[in-house]
């Protein structure tokens, strides 16, 4: 240590390690140095001269001396600063080469001292790595001493030492045997690769002790078993762990994970599964319906999640890997338990030969849907109980695989079959009332309308529609991939298509052949002039019994074609709410159903259109009979008894137009859009002509064209609620034609020259003027036509 009376010769410092035993501290350290160099400094402070004290005042000096005593002073006063400063910087540098001098002794204490350490845990390492080589040697003397005892003669167990019989010890034999097994058996596997005969002799003997370890083995594993089985029975869990725990080391405990699943008593009491078979089908057996099979799956899947969380608690506090045993429990319960009663519940008909309606193929499909989703809700509860790695969700399907690979087949075959029954049963409900109504009305003529059986009903299409919803239903839940819906979804729709169109097509064609029968009894009752007045009469009597037959069926169609737009309207509906959701994900799906569609749609318009077109022929064929009983020859002639001109529309055109207004009532109803349109367009223009044709055979007096002007006004009154703006033209014109007769015979040619398109019908005309010959009219128009 540096001392006070040379501490500059002290320097560096010097440290004994007796300095940092016992009690140490570096601030008492430090603090010991700093007093051992300071004391020498102190002195040389305590040393030094006082300042003098000033010279006391005895009176005013003069200010020049005074001036020079303070600065004299103040000389004085600085060189003594200098000095104590001096001397106090000095003291601070040789304190801090102290300093340095302390942290490099501190430094080379550290290293030393890191130096001890390291050396010490290489000592340790050895040391350890000594015991650890020791212990191993001595592990594998006991373990050749152990093999040694187990290559004695074959099926020989008598002469092992007590720690393969000791029930104590039964943990540790357990892991020497296992240890022993795995050796021999590589060493034997080595061995027999190699085809020295060397290596082939050493190894025989250990093929001995691999056959002695095996029957070792498996009969400890069964002593281990026997004691889980009698703690199982006793509900001792803590046995039960310790011999899972052993039993772990065979084949990583997948013998006793199987074991303990295999007893359960859910898969070996014959009682609990005859029970679930009475949870589920209840005393109806097979005959029970969807809805209570439904409810007794969920109270048995219920139960069934019960019994697998209680089975979870027990296996969790026994078994060292839980997850694995509850896997194991799990695929159990599904493929034997589950499936037992699922066998027994959901019995696939045969396609060839299908059975009834009542309990066939409808209900299969219904009882797969039910069991198939009430399935995976099981799932989801078995997979939030724990079911370690297993794939619960591809094993649950694995079990509809069968069912699901024919599904299509069975819903198409389904649908056509309550398709076909609800045909029998319509047709079976016309008949029978036909037959209470009798066919004498139509015998006689009276009516042939059709039984409201017979008529298209918006109820049995949607009917139709609800048995295909169900099936997208069950369609949607048994599929999830987007491919395989898309296409499940168009044939089951497609079903739907074929239906309502071949529905709506018959319905159409039967109310066609009411039309057909009606014209067929017009064609029958048609009689030349030159008969009886008897015999006319009696043909006007059964034509009239015709036109109403021909009104009634008009109506009847009217009504089916109605309906039919209503079918249609419902069919577009389903697709737009239903189809076309299930079908957008997929590219193609969605055009080509719209396609289906529209062919479907297509084959009901077309027989609607031929049957329109037979409702204007059954029109008109009245409004020509109207016309032929009705219009007289003096309608459109001068009175001979000279009485006033009558300017009412003549009876054939009142009684036209009413039988139009009444007949047409029920079509403005029932037609739509382009339907409605084209109808009545065709319908005018048919009916235009056919007054056309009909004022051919009549002469015109001047105030007969007053009267046929009266009757244009008239039709063409009625027809402007065709909203046809072609057909209001075309009898706007035939008034302006109805002129010819009107005008005097010098104002004809006024009248093309004012309007020129009415030139072909008005020569027609004109020619019917009772003086057309007379008046020489004939010269004129040539006169006229030259021009």
């Amino acid at each position: 240590m540096p001392t006070a009376a040379n501490p500059a010769a002290a320097l560096p410092l010097t440290l004994d390690l007796e300095d940092f035993k016992g009690d140490f501290s570096f601030d008492a350290l430090f603090g010991g140095l700093v007093d051992e160099l300071l004391p020498e400094y102190r002195g040389e402070d305590d040393a030094a001269p006082a300042p003098p004290p000033p010279p006391p005042v005895l009176g005013a000096a003069p200010p020049v001396d005074l001036r020079r005593q303070i600065d004299k002073r103040l000389q004085n006063l600085k060189k003594e600063v200098a000095v104590q400063d001096a001397k106090h910087r000095k003291t601070l540098g040789e304190l801090e080469k102290g300093v340095d001098g302390l942290f490099d002794s501190f430094a080379r204490l550290d290293s030393r001292i890191s130096s001890v350490g390291q050396t010490a845990a290489k000592i340790g390492d050895h040391l350890q790595s000594a015991e650890s080589q020791r212990e191993t040697a001595s592990q594998t003397i006991d373990l050749i001493k152990y093999l040694m005892e187990f290559n004695s003669t074959p099926g020989d167990l008598m002469e092992l030492s007590p720690l393969f019989s000791d029930d104590s010890r039964v943990a540790e034999a357990a892991s020497i045997a296992q240890k022993l097994r795995s050796f021999a058996e590589e060493d034997v596997g080595r061995h027999g690769v190699s085809s020295a005969v060397g290596s082939a002799n050493a190894s025989r003997g250990l093929e001995v002790a691999v056959a002695n370890l095996q029957e070792y083995c498996n009969e400890l594993e069964n002593r281990l078993l026997a004691r889980f089985d009698a703690a199982s029975q006793r509900r001792e869990l803590s046995t039960m762990a310790e011999c899972a725990k052993i039993l772990s080391q065979f084949n990583r405990g997948t013998s006793a994970m199987q074991h303990y699943v295999a007893i359960r008593p859910m898969f070996i009491d014959v009682e609990i599964m005859n029970t679930d078979i009475q949870v589920v089908l209840g005393d109806e057996g097979l005959q029970a319906d969807c809805d209570s099979i439904a409810d007794g799956l969920s109270t048995l899947y219920k139960e069934i999640a019960d019994t697998v969380r209680k089975e979870a608690a027990t296996i969790t506090a026994v078994f060292p890997s839980p997850n694995e045993v509850m896997a194991i429990l799990v695929q159990r319960v599904l493929e034997q338990r589950v499936t037992t009663i699922l066998d027994r519940i959901i019995v696939k008909p045969s396609l060839a030969s299908l059975p009834p309606l009542e309990g066939g193929l409808l209900q299969y499909l219904r009882i797969l849907a039910v069991a198939y989703d009430k399935t995976k809700e099981l799932a989801k509860d078995l997979q939030s109980i724990g079911c370690g790695d297993l794939d619960i969700e591809g094993l649950t399907e694995s079990i509809y695989v069968a069912h699901k690979d024919e599904y299509t087949e069975f819903e198409q075959a389904s649908l056509r079959q309550l398709f076909q029954s609800k045909m029998a049963e319509l047709r079976a409900e016309a008949k029978q009332q036909s037959e209470s109504t009798g066919s004498i009305g139509r015998a006689k003529g009276a009516s042939l309308t059709t039984s409201p059986q017979q008529q298209i009903s918006v109820t049995v299409v949607t009917e139709f529609v609800r048995w295909n919803e169900e099936a997208i239903t069950r369609c949607t839940l048994l599929f999830s991939q987007p491919t395989t819906v898309a296409a499940n979804v168009r044939s089951i729709f497609a079903c739907l298509l074929d239906q309502v169109s071949q529905y709506l097509t018959e319905g159409l064609d039967r109310a066609r052949e009411s039309l057909n029968e009606a014209a067929a009894l017009r064609d029958r009752y048609v009689i030349g002039t030159s008969v009886s007045r008897r015999v006319a009469a009696a043909a006007a009597s059964a034509q009239e019994v015709a036109a109403s037959a021909g009104e009634s069926s008009f109506r009847s169609f009217m009504i089916a074609v109605q309906r039919c737009t209503s079918s249609v309207a419902i069919l577009q509906q389903y697709f737009s709410n239903t189809i076309s959701r299930l079908l957008l994900p997929v590219d193609g799906a969605h055009p080509s159903a719209c396609e289906d569609m529209g062919s479907a749609v297509s084959v009901v318009e077309a027989a609607a259109h031929k049957g329109l077109l037979q409702c204007i022929d059954t029109v008109m064929s009245e409004v020509e009979r109207l016309l032929s009983s009705e219009q007289k020859a003096t309608d459109y002639r001068t009175p001979d008894d000279g009485a006033a001109p009558d300017h009412r529309p003549t009876n054939a055109c009142i009684r036209i137009v009413a039988y139009l207004s009444r007949v047409l009532e029920v079509a403005f109803s029932a037609l739509e859009g382009l339907n409605k349109q084209s109808f009545l367009t065709e319908l005018g223009n048919r009916l235009h002509k056919g007054l056309l044709n009909h004022w051919q055979k009549f002469t015109f007096s001047p105030s007969g064209g007053l009267r046929l002007k009266r009757d244009i006004t008239e039709y063409g009154d009625f027809v402007r609620s065709f909203n046809a703006p072609s057909i209001d033209e075309k009898f706007e014109l035939l008034g302006i034609v109805a002129n010819v007769f009107i005008v005097a015979p010098e104002s004809l040619a006024s009248l093309f020259e004012g309007t020129p398109s009415i030139r072909k019908d008005a020569l027609r005309f004109i020619q019917l003027r009772d003086d057309y010959k007379t008046a020489k009219i004939a010269s004129m128009l040539n006169y006229i036509m030259s021009e």
